[in-house]
């Protein structure tokens, strides 16, 4: 069986050791006047640093049909069976057109699953699925650690700047959303019931936000000693850090290593970004 996913899927380099290879449709990012396919000639690193030294905004153009069609084919040629997993159909379109794609190979056996999440949250589906190909695992019983996955992990994240959420419309996103858009500091999720954005809380300041945060990431698993977690940063180590000492003072952890957000996820957060992926540290034990 083969995996294809998309840059919305943000792994570490660690979660990646050992895992059979992952396939990832083409997703492109214009910044500057010139346009790169991201994490094939634009890493992370690179685009951050080009964020700030250009000061312009970038734009970013979701995968096609036929960039789908051209994947599918040629895995098909190695192995019919394709698992395609992919970002929240309530954010993106991506989903959207791997299922077009999906009828117009007849040769692929293609099994589509939305995430109804995205970075790290959307890799840690693609991680178990992954892990569980590794070890033999039947289609039908990936499909329910998946759903297992899912359902147990949820993501917040916060930002310092809202203008490139703003420039690049995602604004229209975020249900409950209020008061003046560059005074404050919103706490967001994804919805389980649509994949949409939410806001969760608002704060005055970028670190009540971190901390805010934290509350809520407790709040959602009461009763919970021990969580798995994993941070998440735009380009913001010391926000970073703050969200872990925030998390370390409330509840039992099992860190992850931490994840940069890749440049698509980047385009539209900006540089200030801090998140965090959890569940219940019993989560790990499902794992293959």
């Amino acid at each position: 069986m083969k995996i294809v996913t998309d840059r919305g899927c943000d792994l570490s380099s660690q979660q990646l050791e050992g895992l059979p290879p992952l396939y990832y449709v083409p997703m492109k990012l214009t910044l500057a006047g010139k346009t790169y396919s991201s994490g094939e000639d634009l890493t992370s690193e690179e685009f951050y640093r080009l964020l700030e030294e250009t000061g312009e905004y970038p734009t970013t153009s979701q995968p096609g049909a036929g960039d789908f069609v051209e994947l599918y084919r040629r895995l098909a040629q190695e192995d019919p069976q394709i698992l395609s997993i992919h970002i929240s159909s309530g954010l993106s379109g991506t989903l959207n057109s791997a299922e077009v794609a999906a009828g117009m190979v007849p040769e692929a056996q293609i099994t589509l699953w939305d995430t109804m999440t995205l970075s790290a949250p959307e890799a840690w589906q693609v991680e178990a699925a992954a892990r569980a190909v590794k070890a033999g695992w039947e289609l039908r019983e990936i499909l329910a650690l998946m759903e297992k996955v899912r359902s147990l992990t949820t993501g917040f994240f916060t930002l310092d700047t809202m203008k490139y959420l703003i420039h690049g419309g995602r604004i229209s996103h975020l249900k409950g959303l209020l008061a003046s858009l560059l005074n404050i500091r919103p706490v967001i999720s994804v919805s389980k019931e649509d994949g949409r954005y939410v806001t969760v809380a608002q704060e005055r300041t970028f670190r009540r936000a971190i901390q805010r945060m934290a509350q809520e990431v407790v709040k959602m698993y009461p009763n919970v000693p021990k969580l798995r977690l994993q941070l998440i940063h735009a380009h913001n180590p010391e926000g970073m850090e703050m969200l872990r000492e925030a998390m370390e003072n409330l509840v039992g952890c099992d860190w992850l290593p931490p994840v940069t957000v890749g440049p698509i996820l980047g385009a539209h957060t900006g540089t200030t970004l801090v998140g965090i992926s959890a569940a219940p540290a019993e989560l790990t034990d499902l794992l293959p």
